[in-house]
């Protein structure tokens, strides 16, 4: 069963976050911080920490919870970011 991710970057504590889907949560950040999305949203505001992420088997069930997030409140989305990362530490070289 391959997991899914549903992940948010931000450009520093309670800055601009983006919030995102992935199969591959390595690859994608690593392509965020390297700014290999040309033009994007993460490069053009300099988006590169990964601060928050949810794995779950069901690509449906990420894809929904992406769309759920990004409908969310700044508020909710610091509070879920806070509640397990407090000092909004990048998480990537956790998962390398």
């Amino acid at each position: 069963m391959k997991p899914y991710y549903t992940y948010i970057l931000a450009s520093q504590k309670k800055g601009t976050m983006y919030i995102g889907v992935t199969c591959d949560l390595i690859k994608r950040v690593f392509e965020h911080k390297n700014d290999l999305v040309r033009k994007g949203f993460t490069s053009r505001y300099q988006i590169h920490s990964l601060v928050y992420f949810e794995q779950t088997p069901d690509i449906d069930q990420a894809i929904l919870r992406e769309k759920q997030l990004k409908n969310w409140k700044r508020e909710w989305k610091i509070a879920l970011i806070e509640k397990t990362n407090p000092g909004w530490k990048d998480l990537y070289s956790g998962i390398i």
